[in-house]
């Protein structure tokens, strides 16, 4: 391969990592640091009910995401019409997120109007990242994929964090940029900030998913998707090591799901943490994924995402065994910064795993199962946590549970033969060509 080709993919990558930068800001800003919190504080009306409502629109939103996924995938992969969904989806999401800014405190329905456009924001964003995630594999330089999801994953930490640090003066000092407090708008006009955050610099990635359009693209409908569907699930033998490698993601996921929907909870509550001290502390722990993310592409492409994976997975199991020991809060920042370190990888290992193993016609459906394997169970690790806490009376208790989804996890993926995943796709990939 000459230098300048080389040099083409290695920019059309750049084009694919700038849509990470340009959604990150919806989970950080919207979903995990700011309204969420002036949700449940300002527009329910009590900050339990708030959590309560807010948590079943996480609920709702992920379910849903995780059944269409595998349908929508089918449908792209059939119709050829990836580029366009992913515009849907950017656009549904910006366009919710945006109308999120004019549901004011007093407006009649306010709650459910606001917990009806954020559901549909979410689902929107989970399903665009199914086509996003699918371009993977087909731009990726030869022996750079672990680099390039890395790379990416890298910079949607970066990207969220610097959309957060424009919106944390808009909501906490508003004064000073001349934004109206009235009925909280300090606070909703984040939500503006981060559609057209998300609307600007996803459009050099749009531009590129309709420029890789293929030429014709067959009329699809729903029906043969669906039926695209359940011969995927029953030829799961075809797959085998996709398969596994789904089934190992969906327990240790939920252990990642745990940590961060209890972190701060955890923070809070064993170790007084004040709020500002815990968004301090989220902050910083997604400056550590994000490094890591960066970092261990390069071992990715080395050593193969099996191992990958499994370096993460001993050093989660190690790094949150010291927060359930730690005796104070400077343990627990030492130990949440390594856990830091370690999803960032883990997360961007298993999607460079998985590209390897997805044979080429099926590219879109396979993602969204990986999207459902990501969603499906995510009850189950918040559910244990809770039970254990309640059961001993303890938050450290509660947080050891989450061992059990990183151990299982990995024992399931020692059995992931990732050579052989690689093989399987590119048959797979080689018998649809012929047909």
């Amino acid at each position: 391969m000459n230098t300048i080709t080389r040099k083409r993919e290695w920019r059309q990558v750049a084009v694919w990592a700038s849509f990470d930068w340009a959604n990150s800001a919806f989970p950080t800003c919207v979903v995990t640091f700011i309204y969420a919190t002036y949700f449940t504080q300002a527009i329910a009306a009590d900050e339990l009910s708030g959590t309560t409502a807010w948590s079943r629109a996480v609920a709702v939103s992920s379910i849903l995401a995780a059944l269409l996924s595998p349908l929508a995938g089918a449908l792209a992969d059939r119709g050829g019409r990836r580029a366009e969904y992913l515009m849907f989806a950017t656009f549904i999401c910006c366009a919710a997120t945006a109308l999120l800014t004019f549901v004011a405190p007093g407006l009649e329905s306010a709650v459910l109007l606001a917990l009806v456009l954020f559901a549909v924001a979410n689902l929107a964003f989970e399903m665009g990242t199914v086509f996003y995630n699918a371009f993977l594999p087909e731009l990726a330089p030869a022996g750079a994929i672990g680099r390039a999801s890395g790379w990416s994953w890298g910079f949607g930490y970066a990207g969220g964090l610097v959309c957060l640090a424009l919106a944390l003066p808009m909501a906490l000092a508003p004064d000073l940029l001349g934004i109206s407090t009235e009925e909280g708008f300090n606070f909703r006009a984040v939500n503006l900030l981060v559609a057209i955050w998300f609307a600007v610099f996803s459009v050099p990635m749009l531009l590129l998913a309709l420029r890789l359009r293929p030429p014709s693209r067959p009329r699809v409908r729903l029906p043969q998707a669906y039926r695209d569907v359940v011969a995927t699930m029953r030829e799961v033998r075809q797959y085998s090591e996709a398969a596994k490698l789904l089934l190992a993601r969906l327990i240790y996921n939920d252990g990642l799901v745990t940590v961060f929907a209890f972190g701060g909870i955890y923070a809070a509550g064993t170790f007084g943490m004040s709020l500002t001290e815990v968004i301090i502390f989220g902050i910083a722990i997604n400056v550590t994924a994000g490094a890591g993310a960066l970092a261990f592409g390069f071992v990715d492409d080395r050593m193969g995402g099996k191992r990958t994976i499994l370096i993460t997975l001993v050093g989660l199991i190690i790094c949150t065994v010291a927060a359930v020991l730690a005796p104070t809060q400077t343990w627990l920042w030492v130990a949440g910064l390594a856990i830091g370190v370690f999803v960032g990888p883990n997360q961007s290992a298993s999607r460079s795993l998985f590209a390897r193993f997805v044979p080429e016609p099926k590219r879109n459906e396979f993602f969204g199962f990986f999207s459902f394997s990501g969603k499906i169970t995510s009850f189950a690790g918040p559910l244990l946590l809770g039970t254990a806490t309640a059961a001993f009376g303890s938050q450290r208790a509660g947080v050891a549970t989450v061992l059990v989804f990183f151990v299982v996890g990995a024992a399931l993926l020692l059995w992931v033969d990732e050579e052989r995943g690689i093989e399987e796709g590119k048959s797979l990939a080689d018998s649809a060509a012929e047909s």
